[in-house]
């Protein structure tokens, strides 16, 4: 793994939005375990931190508890938004300890649209239907000085078996696919799946490419945070995206690394 501030430094002396047909943005994927680290502390500030020096223009959050007993009745999305100084929308997937649970998307730029939709699955087995958590879809248009950005930031299922996450991968597939026919596209997220999985085959085959396969850097496991040995957060693009680098950040305010990637856009 590489320290945060040598790969931050790379990033952002390259960074640049610029003029004409290419232009890039830094996108940051980032599942915040509601706002706790490894130790499980409470550490959004920390977050918060990680957001503002990685100089990401767009961040998809997974695990963003709002106003929850655990994260003590705190709108974490609202917190980070004051915190960063970014606009904000928020996915609830399900209501969870006397308050909701989901998925979230920061932006340096004004957020046009939202759309939230669920990840539907049919589970036979009784007990695993009782203890299942529902997922879904947050899709947002942003307007940035480049032109318009589709985002899709996504969690899938946990579960050991791939059944659950290969029923929502379909429905996210067909979310992503619209924005797509709608211009420049990314998707992202905590997908609980490996490279090799059916759940990224099925991006894959579809037309959508993996950014990190294309352009990371070095190590590549984001998962678990202390001692990574899988990658399972991701952002594929739709063919009109270049990625020009990607790097798994150091650091253990959660429990998975977050994932920077630089992609330029061909408006």
């Amino acid at each position: 793994m590489w320290q945060t501030s040598a790969v931050l430094a790379v990033l952002m002396a390259c960074h640049s939005v610029g003029t004409g047909s290419n232009k890039s943005i830094r996108v940051l994927v980032y599942n915040i375990h509601a706002g706790k680290d490894v130790a499980r502390s409470e550490n959004l500030s920390r977050v918060a931190e990680i957001v503002k020096d990685s100089g990401a223009d767009v961040v998809l959050l997974q695990e963003v508890d709002n106003r929850t007993k655990r994260s003590g009745g705190v709108d974490q999305l609202s917190r980070l938004r004051e915190l960063t100084g970014y606009y904000g929308a928020f996915g609830r997937t399900i209501d969870y300890d006397g308050g909701e649970y989901g998925i979230a998307v920061l932006s340096k730029w004004p957020i046009v649209t939202t759309r939230f939709t669920r990840l539907p699955v049919t589970i036979s087995d009784e007990k695993a239907r009782a203890t299942y958590e529902e997922r879904g879809a947050l899709a947002v248009r942003i307007s940035t000085p480049a032109g318009d950005v589709r985002i899709v930031d996504t969690h899938l299922d946990a579960t050991g078996s791939d059944s659950n996450r290969i029923q929502q991968a379909a429905t996210l597939l067909s979310v992503a696919n619209a924005q797509r026919d709608s211009g420049y596209t990314l998707i992202g997220g905590d997908l609980n799946s490996v490279p090799s999985s059916a759940v990224v085959t099925m991006l894959v085959l579809s037309g959508w490419r993996d950014l990190y396969a294309k352009c990371g850097l070095g190590g590549l496991y984001s998962f678990p945070a202390d001692v990574p040995n899988r990658r399972i957060d991701y952002l594929f693009a739709s063919d009109d995206a270049v990625c020009r680098k990607a790097s798994v950040l150091n650091t253990q305010a959660s429990d998975h690394r977050p994932v920077l990637f630089e992609v330029i856009t061909r408006h």
